[in-house]
């Protein structure tokens, strides 16, 4: 038997006891809040309880009887005066901004909004009942401790992430079971964990997993929002995920992964919601309190601030809703284990109130927060507001999207005119950008590819985007891609260009590996993915948008090539600096911390980093490393094969370690080179030396008299 009685304010949410259901319910503006309960259905409405109390603007009451399993929503009564962005209608059922699992989708219809659409005077209250269309929030038991699980924690500086989506990654693997397929549980079979332990990654970033919604103008073209930027709900995991072990089952893939070293990362979307601008409709936030959760223009209340590009901007500036977000946030970390956060359009949760702040109360309660100040937060610092591109503009703590990195690492593989010094800030951390906010190397994520724009095959094969397939006229999308298509666009059988191809590809990825800071590679770039050329496949659920684990897409070595590459870097810890490269002296006989070379033999001085047409270099590095393992990267980006002349400072002798132009990377057998002798480099080519120690007055096996041609006598 329900008995009802009035409960408490904090925490917020639907909370069993053992007896009953405490639910809590933030509203500032409301005049009173009904609580409806439905059958195991979804479809029938079997109570309607008035929340009998209100606490410092929240509103709750206790039921006796009621179990974990209870499908629940809201019904929110207070002033409809869109003018003064006030938005209560009592005809819509609400879903609990806190709760833990969701029953259900949304299935579109215009009792979803909460006027009345397509009539001639504005804002004519709706009174159709939307409960029939809406999810309802699910009562869920107490979470258990996980006690045997324990954080992994690596050093920023020691992580390669690897972005990928549930989906995505899982659904056509030949060996994950189909009824896996495209569920998290997948996320954890050994097929994929053992994939991702192969590669070395050391975390993987999943798109977001919080509950969302297919918008309706995607719905009406037989699309889905494929990517899950359209968040409904930030405590329940996306219900069309869950597959036979449901919620279980992405605990138990973290588990694994865990077990297997592998950090997850969510990526988060605290910017906006689903419910769009002021004509969307009414789902949560919009009907619980559309001016204490949005945005609003000071000069006309009635619309929201749209800084985001999604109709609507999340007021994370207001106290309650900032305590949602740090809510959620520890949430996913003590219920689900979850090792960080990438924050969708973070510029936009620092906007206090419009305006960017580092010292934003949402960034400084995170710092102070004992679970949350110890796990990974990374931000894409920007969004479409005024002041929104915040590269370098987070606080201690934080690590950027670096799309700075891309743009130049791209733009000289190229061939672009002008790149070479912009590619070797990044080579080097990005200092230039980091380290007034005082931090180092690990806060800046680099990155080739990611969900958002070309695949790193795309990169090579395209250079104008091909999103017909998403029915916006080839309109949506970017057309900074920053890419080259050697010939033709899109796929060829042209021997030639595809030997090409097949080089840059390796150019990029071994300019990310190489780099100081935290890589980041795209899900299936290692097995040359590609998307058929469109940059913006959100909407895309189908082969466009999976991985092919049954093609390699004509390169069959990338993945070695990858797992060489990711091997030598977590082997030299040159490679993974805690502090900024500066060109300082540290060592004896005047060797610097970075020593940067020009190919005749000298090295570079301002007139070589003036030359806008220069595509050659040499960065060598390692000479303070704790492991004495001293490194030597030779770039050419040119079209011509060149000999790069060894610097004197640097000493030698340097035998080859890896190679751009060999499909796996390891080089063909090659001598050392002595001080002062040449490389041949041949055109756009990668290669890495390491100095080779001598052992007992004799250098290590392979440094003989001529090797590589040209090589000079010097010692």
């Amino acid at each position: 038997m329900i008995a009802l009685d009035d409960g408490v304010p904090a925490p917020l949410g639907a909370h069993f006891d053992g007896r009953g259901v405490n639910f809590a319910l933030f509203s500032a503006h409301a005049t009173a809040v009904d609580l409806c309960l439905f059958d195991p259905t979804g479809r029938a409405q079997t109570d309607v309880v008035r929340l009998p109390r209100r606490s410092d603007d929240v509103w709750h009451g206790y039921l006796s009887g009621v179990l974990p399993g209870q499908l629940y929503g809201y019904r929110v009564h207070g002033p409809w005066e869109p003018a003064s962005g006030h938005r209560f209608n009592p005809h819509k059922l609400l879903i609990d901004p806190y709760a833990r699992e969701l029953h259900g989708r949304v299935r579109w219809h215009d009792a979803l909004y909460p006027y009345r659409r397509g009539s001639h005077r504005e804002d004519v209250l709706d009174r159709r009942d939307s409960a029939p269309m809406m999810p309802k929030g699910v009562v869920t038991a107490p979470e258990a401790a996980v006690h045997d699980d324990p954080p992994l924690r690596h050093p920023l500086v020691d992580s390669v992430i690897y972005e990928a989506h549930v989906r995505a990654l899982t659904q056509s693997h030949p060996g994950v079971p189909l009824p896996w397929r495209g569920s998290y549980a997948a996320l954890g079979h050994p097929a994929i964990v053992d994939h991702l332990v192969r590669l070395r990654v050391t975390a993987i970033e999943l798109l977001p997993i919080q509950a969302f919604v297919d918008d309706r103008f995607l719905v009406e073209k037989d699309l889905t929002n494929f990517w899950g930027y359209s968040p409904l709900n930030y405590f329940s995991p996306e219900p069309r995920y869950l597959g036979p072990a449901g919620a279980a089952g992405l605990k138990a893939a973290i588990r694994q992964l865990h077990a297997a070293g592998i950090e997850v990362l969510m990526d988060v979307v605290y910017n906006h919601t689903c419910e769009a601008d002021h004509t969307g409709p009414s789902l949560s936030f919009r009907g619980i309190d559309n001016a204490s959760y949005y945005k609003r223009k000071p000069d006309d209340p009635r619309r929201d601030i749209d800084c985001t590009g999604c109709g609507n901007t999340l007021d994370v500036a207001v106290p309650r809703v900032m305590q949602m977000v740090l809510d959620s946030l520890r949430h996913w970390v003590e219920a689900y284990r979850i090792d960080g956060f990438r924050f969708d359009l973070a510029s936009s949760l620092a906007r206090s109130p419009h305006e960017f702040t580092p010292r934003a109360a949402v960034l400084q309660a995170m710092a102070q927060d004992p679970l949350l100040s110890r796990v990974k937060l990374i931000a894409e610092p920007w969004d479409i507001g005024m002041g929104g591109y915040q590269l370098g503009g987070f606080p201690v703590g934080w690590s950027d999207w670096n799309d700075q990195f891309r743009d130049a690492a791209r733009g000289f593989w190229r061939g672009d005119a002008g790149q070479l010094p912009k590619l070797t800030q990044g080579l080097t951390g990005s200092r230039e950008i980091f380290s007034a906010s005082g931090r180092g190397p690990g806060a800046s994520i680099n990155f080739i590819a990611s969900h958002d724009g070309y695949t790193l095959a795309d990169v090579v094969a395209y250079e104008e985007k091909h999103n017909e397939a998403n029915g916006e006229g080839n309109r949506d999308g970017h057309g900074h891609n920053v890419s080259r298509n050697y010939g033709v666009e899109g796929p060829t059988d042209d021997p030639e260009i595809l030997v090409v191809r097949a080089r840059q590809k390796r150019n990029l990825l071994a300019t990310i590996l190489l780099a100081q800071g935290v890589p980041m590679l795209l899900m299936g770039d290692e097995r040359s993915r590609s998307q058929g050329g469109n940059n913006n496949a959100y909407c895309q659920d189908n082969a466009t948008s999976w991985v092919d684990w049954e093609n390699d897409g004509g390169d069959p070595a990338l993945t070695a090539f990858v797992r060489n590459l990711l091997a030598l870097r977590r082997d030299h810890r040159a490679l993974r600096r805690r502090h900024f490269l500066t060109g300082e002296i540290v060592a004896p006989g005047g060797l610097k911390d970075v020593h940067w070379l020009s190919p005749c033999g000298a090295e570079m001085d301002d007139a070589a980093w003036g030359d806008g047409e220069r595509r050659a270099f040499g960065m060598q590095i390692g000479n303070d490393a704790p492991d004495g393992r001293r490194l030597l990267i030779l770039a050419n980006a040119g079209e011509a094969a060149i000999d790069f002349q060894l610097a004197r400072v640097i000493a030698g002798p340097w035998a080859p370690l890896f190679d751009t132009t060999t499909p796996d990377g390891r080089p063909a057998a090659r001598e050392a080179v002595r001080s002062g002798g040449t490389v041949r480099l041949p055109e756009r080519a990668l290669l890495v030396l390491e100095r080779q120690v001598a052992k007992q007055g004799v250098a290590k096996q392979g440094v003989a008299g001529q090797g590589v041609a040209g090589q000079g006598a010097g010692g």
